[in-house]
């Protein structure tokens, strides 16, 4: 869920030797050395973790501790979602505003017993943990950095895999968190994910992430999946990557993400950028997030332009994220078109290399999500 960084200095995760044992193409991304891909290529990586299981380290993402009386009121100012409602061993998504009503960041939100666990996107971590600082610890909330491993576990099979070390985790639901005993260690589960699979993310101390790595890569059915099938199995799943989907200049509204703010926010606001948001929920916008389905095999990347006629006519839109979905079996995209332009079945044009091409607007996600609910 972050963007490709050129900065030659480097962070490594706890399990970058592991990647490069099991021979994994290692690139920059997000100021880490991550693995996009591994023998199997993306292509397989993805379907198999359609199909069985994959494994995915995420360690790169930003994991924070708040804690202190009043915190919930205090982060409700931040994030536009419901805080206060969020019931113990439960998690929520959400988004860090700006006073324009755009979207600073997407981030996960977990009620533990005495304090709230938050997952940030890592090109944005050191950036949110700046705007957590100043605005929560003034009011004496503590903002607690941690370093600690996180590993995605991701498919059909993820549910038996893990219940094999900790049986405990067939009785999560999607979103409950958990702590539990995995391979000797303490591990923060939650059964969510960024494929639309069934699925579990596990944060773990690093010492014990390259041990629990390897058991879970034990089983037949687990495979080691880079940052490439990640980004194809979110797009099949219409999940918005930050920084090209959603950014500082997009509202929730705009994205399609109201949804995750809760009846109670919508209608009292009392977060920054909420009088533009509300005007935007009462009045509309002129732009909306959709599917996008080119015609043929070709894919549509982002920064394609999209036009209302395959000759002249005017530009409505622009392709945000795009490539081929290995379960679709043909090209998929994402991308802001004018609203008159965003019901489902409307054929748009995409210029690619000087030439225009059909494309269809259609109903996200492109793959029926297996989340357990």
């Amino acid at each position: 869920m972050a963007q490709d960084d050129t900065n030659t200095d480097l962070q490594e995760t706890a399990l970058n030797g592991l990647h490069r044992a099991l021979g994994a193409k290692m690139v920059p991304f997000a100021g880490y050395d991550m693995p996009v891909q591994y023998g199997l290529g993306v292509m397989k990586e993805h379907l198999h973790t359609r199909a069985h299981a994959g494994l995915f380290d995420v360690s790169h993402m930003g994991q924070v501790v708040l804690r202190g009386d009043g915190l919930d009121d205090a982060l409700e100012h931040l994030v536009p979602v419901d805080v206060a409602g969020l019931p113990v061993d439960r998690q929520r998504y959400g988004f860090l505003m700006n006073a324009e009503g755009g979207i600073e960041d997407d981030l996960m939100i977990a009620r533990c017993a005495d304090h709230l666990f938050i997952v940030v996107n890592a090109a944005c971590k050191s950036a949110d943990i700046a705007l957590l600082r100043a605005a929560l610890e003034p009011k004496d909330i503590t903002v607690e950095v941690l370093d600690r491993a996180l590993i995605a576990l991701q498919g059909p099979s993820a549910e038996d895999v893990l219940a094999e070390l900790a049986p405990e985790v067939r009785a999560m639901r999607f979103m409950d968190v958990a702590t539990v005993t995995l391979d000797g260690a303490e591990a923060w589960v939650s059964r969510s994910g960024y494929t639309g699979e069934d699925g579990y993310e596990i944060s773990v101390p690093n010492a014990a992430a390259d041990a629990l790595a390897k058991r879970l890569l034990s089983d037949d059915r687990v495979e080691a999946i880079g940052l490439g099938a990640r980004d194809s199995l979110r797009l099949e799943a219409g999940l918005c990557l930050y920084g090209s989907d959603i950014d500082s200049t997009t509202s929730p509204v705009e994205a399609g993400l109201t949804w995750a703010m809760g009846k109670r926010r919508r209608a009292d606001g009392g977060f920054i950028g909420a009088d533009i948001v509300q005007a935007q929920l009462a009045d509309g916008v002129a732009r909306k997030r959709v599917g996008l389905r080119p015609e043929g095999r070709a894919p549509m990347r982002a920064g394609v332009l999209l036009f209302d006629a395959a000759e002249g006519g005017a530009q409505v839109g622009e392709v945000t994220s795009g490539g081929f979905g290995p379960t679709v079996g043909g090209p998929v995209a994402m991308g802001y078109v004018a609203v008159e332009s965003a019901a489902t079945d409307t054929r748009l044009w995409g210029e690619v290399r000087g030439k225009r091409m059909a494309v269809d607007v259609v109903s996200l996600p492109f793959v029926p999500n297996g989340f357990k609910r």
